[in-house]
C-alpha cells in the first residue's frame, strides 16, 4: 500500500453534510456526482494529498441507504492506494483474507476499486484502490 487515498463518510441528507465541511470546517469541495447505478450521490473534498467524500444514499435500500439504517451517519471506509491491484488481492486471498468484492470494479473516480471485508480487518471497511 502506498498510502490513504479517501475516506468515505455515510450522510443521510448531502446538502447540510457538504455545507458542515465546506462552510465550518473549511475544506475545499472538489466535485459533486451522482451514481444511479449504485443509488449513490458523493461529495468529494480535497485535503491534502487525501479525499474526504461524503456518500449520500439516493434510495432507502442502496448500500448505503442500507449501512445509514443499520449503523447510523459515520466512517464508512477507508480506502489505501496500491500500485498492483490485482496482485495485491491475490496476495491477500492466500493469506486467507476474505474479499467483500472478489473481482475489482471501476469506482466513483473512474479507478479499478475492490473492497476486503470488515469481519477480516477488525471490523473497518478497506476498499483497494489502483491510480495510475
Amino acid at each position: 500500500m502506498t498510502r490513504i487515498d479517501h475516506i468515505g463518510i455515510a450522510v443521510q441528507k448531502l446538502d447540510p453534510a457538504v455545507e458542515f465541511f465546506r462552510d465550518r470546517l473549511g475544506l475545499q469541495l472538489k466535485e459533486v456526482k451522482e451514481l444511479p447505478d449504485r443509488g449513490l450521490k458523493i461529495a468529494f473534498f480535497q485535503v491534502g494529498e487525501v479525499l474526504v467524500e461524503l456518500l449520500a444514499p439516493l434510495s432507502e435500500d442502496s448500500q448505503i441507504g442500507k449501512f445509514l439504517a443499520t449503523r447510523g451517519e459515520g466512517i464508512h471506509h477507508m480506502a489505501l492506494s496500491t500500485d498492483d491491484i490485482n496482485g495485491k488481492m491475490a496476495d491477500l486471498t492466500a493469506a486467507g483474507i476474505r474479499m467483500a468484492t472478489p473481482t475489482t470494479s471501476i469506482g466513483a473516480e473512474g479507478f479499478p476499486i475492490a473492497f476486503l471485508h470488515p469481519k477480516a480487518t477488525h471490523g473497518v471497511l478497506l476498499e483497494l484502490i489502483e491510480k495510475k
